[in-house]
Parts: structure tokens; sequence; C-alpha cells
């Protein structure tokens, strides 16, 4: 289907999903470009997809809309979009207990939480666990950093207080971050790798106190003291290195 003009009700709908408030009550989020097109499509929540012009793209997929540019403008959230797009289904998780554990508290910057998905999926973590405050996971920025591993992990939204409590009783061991009071990450031997929760914080107040002092131990990554701290991505990333050296991978 050609689609010409703004006021198309579609169109109006999908605008709209710039907004967190209309991606939950819609339900859906928009990607952008071929590569996330895929790997949705192979998760089977691809509801529409968007070409750009008369573009030709094959993927085997019988409902397409095909857009001039100053709508696909609209619609996206890129200057120069790509010739593809799609609409699709929220992904459905369910939280249990199994694999290693990612809990992330008030992660606020898109960019951050998406590095930090694609290397939890890079380092083997069997889910991710968002706080209730934590950034939306289908921001389009987000989306975009994850580089389609959002497709590829379970992602939930829980209060991490809860979870804490229920993984303790389950047996895991709970790790967080601690510049001054932590031990080495390297040291912890390959026991302590196994059935784990990493648990790490806000970019600007770390790991609220009631969660901290709910972790058996805080960890810290030993670095030049003349930098003062790291990008929560980029210890996150180092942090979930580090917890698959010698662990159960």
């Amino acid at each position: 289907m050609v689609i010409t003009s703004l006021e198309n009700k579609k169109i109006k709908r999908y605008i709209k999903l710039k907004d967190k408030k209309y991606r939950d009550l819609y339900d859906e989020f928009l990607i952008e470009g071929e590569h996330l097109v895929r790997e949705a499509y192979k998760k089977n929540i691809i509801k529409e997809i968007l070409l750009l012009g008369e573009e030709e793209y094959d993927i085997g997929f019988s409902s397409v809309l095909f857009l001039p540019l100053f709508i696909m403008k609209k619609v996206t959230n890129l200057d120069s979009p790509p010739k593809v797009c799609a609409i699709c289904s929220k992904m459905k998780s369910d939280f249990e207990c199994r694999g290693n554990y990612l809990l992330l508290d008030r992660i606020q910057d898109p960019g951050n939480l998406g590095t930090i998905i694609r290397s939890a999926v890079a380092f083997h973590i069997d889910m991710i666990i968002l706080s209730l405050d934590t950034v939306d996971l289908y921001n389009s920025k987000v989306i975009r950093a994850t580089q389609g591993m959002l497709f590829q992990v379970p992602i939930v939204r829980k209060d991490l207080l809860e979870v804490l409590l229920l993984l303790r009783e389950k047996g895991y061991s709970t790790y967080t971050t601690d510049v001054t009071g932590g031990v080495d990450i390297r040291d912890l031997d390959s026991v302590s790798k196994t059935r784990f929760a990493l648990l790490v914080g806000n970019e600007g107040e770390g790991v609220r106190t009631e969660l901290a002092e709910l972790c058996d131990k805080r960890v810290y990554i030993p670095m030049n003291k003349k930098v003062e701290s790291l990008n929560v991505a980029v210890a996150s990333s180092i942090l979930l290195y580090e917890m698959g050296r010698g662990g159960n991978r």
C-alpha cells in the first residue's frame, strides 16, 4: 500500500510511537534499519514493514507500506531515514530463576542501556532485569545502541528489591559495585561466578543503599587512581567479562 498523506490514520498512530505513553498504550514500538528488521522478523514480532519510496525489500512479509521521504522522516527519529523500518509488538518475557542475571538500577541514559544490553549478550547473561524507573527499553536510542541484541536476551522490568530477595532465597550469589569497600573483581573464584546476579546502578548515584545492602559482596574494578570512575556501560562490560572468566561458561 502506498501512503502519501500525513493525515492517514496509521501514519498518525505510528508517529505517536515516538512517545513512551503511546508505546505503552498500543504495546508497539518502531525499529529502524535492515539489520534490526531482520532480527525482529526472526522473533515474529513485526506487525508492519515501512519502506521508503518504492524500495524493494524481500523478507517474505505481506503487510508493507510504501512511504515518501517526508512521511518517513515524521515516523522515524532520524534526519536520514533508512530504506526500511518496521512496527513491532513489544516482547513478552516472564521472570524466572535460571542462569545468571544482570540487574540495572535506575539507568537513565538510553545509549548506556543499549550498550549494557549488547555486553550482557556478549558475556552470556541469561536475563536482564530493569528497575521500574530505568529508561524505557523501547526508546529509539536504546534500540539503536543494542544493535539488535535486545532480541537475543529476555529483558523484564521488576521491583529489584523483590527480585534480590527471591534470588537470595534461591541460593544465588549477589554482587554490586563499590569503588571504596569492595573486593577486586578479578579475585572471585569460579564458584562465585556460578548462579550469580550482578547489580549495577544509576550513572550519577550508583546503586540504591537498600538494594546494595541485600547483596552478598561488593566488587570493584582496579584502575589508575587518576581516574575517579568509569561510565556505567564501560564498567558493566568489564564486570561482565570478568564474571564470565572461569565461571560456568
